[in-house]
């Protein structure tokens, strides 16, 4: 992953198996998420699957730095402490569930969203961030996890709707990048997207 300051990114990772069994695995997740990630970015919104994560953020200045890493000596210091996080959470997960090896099969994906989807013309076109955000908090409907987007609670889109005090997310950053419709902001997350327009975020 390589990552720019103030620029908006999707970091996402999805895994072969169930990665968040219970209610305290996805708690657990978002205070090491605290803990490792959250002082090096603004977070625009996030949710947390069974089997897989999706982070809308921004670095800043520090989370670009490189740090010296025995095997790959340009790692980004967010990029190490995305390494890091995943590797506590899969400790506390195998020692929890009486399990050994990794848990995150996959590598962790960065996509660059300060764009415009190029096929679209005119008023009608729509920048990667927008449909990213839209796309992260309604993944658990399109998943068919849940019947209504309101009905996750493991996402910001309780935030955002004012169902909840959340303080992971920056509401303003969000406004600033999306300019999200706060006063129908369920209705305007729910709009299904197209296939075209979510390939653009991956």
């Amino acid at each position: 992953m390589h990552f720019e300051e103030n620029f908006t990114y999707h970091v996402y990772n999805r895994s072969n198996q169930i990665v968040f069994k219970t209610t305290e695995n996805y708690l657990y997740f978002l205070r090491k998420f605290r803990e490792y990630i959250f002082n090096y970015v603004d977070v625009l919104a996030w949710c947390l699957m069974p089997n897989h994560f999706h982070f809308m953020l921004s670095p800043n200045k520090e989370a670009t730095i490189l740090v010296k890493e025995k095997h790959l000596p340009n790692t980004q210091l967010l990029s190490k402490q995305f390494g890091t996080l995943l590797s506590s959470y899969t400790k506390a997960f195998n020692k929890q569930n009486g399990r050994k090896g990794s848990l995150f099969a996959h590598n962790t994906n960065a996509k660059q969203l300060n764009q415009v989807a190029k096929h679209l013309q005119g008023a009608m076109q729509l920048s990667y961030a927008v449909t990213c955000f839209r796309y992260i908090h309604l993944n658990p409907v399109e998943s068919n996890l849940v019947k209504t987007i309101k009905d996750w609670e493991f996402s910001s889109f309780k935030d955002f709707a004012n169902n909840r005090n959340g303080n992971l997310i920056n509401r303003d950053l969000a406004m600033r990048t999306v300019n999200y419709d706060s006063d129908n902001f369920e209705r305007w997350s729910s709009i299904d997207m197209n296939d075209d327009d979510i390939n653009n975020i991956f």
